[in-house]
């Protein structure tokens, strides 16, 4: 499983650079950063290198913060590589909330992290067909 901090955040200006800025003097890095919104308000989700660390910073900034796990998965760089990982998980009856993804253009692989509804059972799927379930340390 891959964590991810999921930071609520009112939508005006200004408030990523705040955010971006408490992690740069935290010298902490971002592997992935994804951003949902409204007009007023607008969850952050991202990965850093450090995760408890990046949750204790956000936190001492004021920012509201949690931790969710998701799981990361690792295919293949081409076309239908997601449809591919999405059609397991259909099958399995497993319905994917959210999720977002980046690839390696070195590896032409492509890193996958969704929130579903049922992850003992997605996992179950994925590593029956010999999909690479992910942690941070992999990211």
């Amino acid at each position: 499983m891959v964590n991810q901090i999921a930071v609520f955040m009112e939508n005006r200006k200004g408030r990523i650079l705040e955010l971006t800025k408490a992690l740069k003097e935290a010298g902490l890095d971002l592997i992935t950063l994804s951003i949902a919104d409204t007009k007023d308000f607008g969850i952050l989700r991202c990965i850093a290198r450090d995760n408890d660390l990046a949750e204790k910073t956000l936190k001492s900034a004021g920012f509201t913060v949690t931790v969710n796990a998701l799981i990361g998965v690792e295919v293949e760089d081409r076309p239908g590589g997601l449809s591919d990982a999405l059609s397991l998980l259909e099958d399995g009856d497993i319905n994917v909330e959210y999720l977002y993804s980046f690839a390696h253009a070195a590896t032409k692989r492509a890193v996958i992290m969704f929130k579903v509804s049922d992850e003992a059972k997605a996992v179950e799927v994925l590593k029956r067909h010999n999909i690479r379930i992910l942690d941070n340390a992999d990211l």
